[in-house]
């Protein structure tokens, strides 16, 4: 099965803001008035103020399989990169869309626009408790990052991941 990972054109970002949300609510990751979920659903001013990807299955046609934001130098999306280092958050799946490649070709774009961009890295920060997109991280390469670990709220413990390019 082909995935086509595009940048999000602008009449699907409520699509893309509600997959990631879905994305993240079927995986358990959010709190009844999750203060994230608004964060989540903004697609739009993600993709103003950074870059917003989607992909897609051939066998679903006219849906979106999958999102991801990535976070150039300048964007106020970053959280943990250095300058010269790429960054990508938000990274979601339909569940439908699972187990096929998706997030792969996502992250795969994100390293690729860091290689494009000249970076020598990609970071990217993680919920202890989503280990099924650790693995897929581990598995392309990236390293835990334990001196970049941290917390934007109380309660709320963020493990970073790092791979140089």
């Amino acid at each position: 099965m082909t995935v086509l990972v595009r940048p999000a054109h602008v009449d699907e970002l409520g699509e893309v803001g509600d997959l990631t949300v879905a994305a993240y609510e079927v995986d358990g990751y959010l709190v009844p008035d999750d203060p994230y979920v608004p964060r989540l659903r903004d697609a739009a001013a993600r993709a103003r103020e950074a870059e917003v990807y989607v992909a897609t299955l051939e066998d679903l046609p006219g849906r979106i399989a999958g999102t991801v934001t990535f976070c150039p130098d300048g964007s106020p999306w970053r959280e943990i990169a250095q300058p010269g280092e790429g960054e990508f958050r938000m990274l979601g799946v339909a569940p439908e869309a699972r187990r096929r490649g998706v997030a792969d070709a996502l992250v795969g774009t994100c390293l690729e626009r860091s290689r494009e961009l000249g970076y020598t890295a990609v970071v990217l920060s993680s919920l202890p408790e989503q280990q099924a997109a650790q693995r897929i991280y581990a598995r392309l390469g990236f390293r835990r990052t334990p001196d970049l670990d941290w917390s934007p709220m109380p309660g709320v413990d963020l493990l970073a991941f790092r791979l140089d390019l």
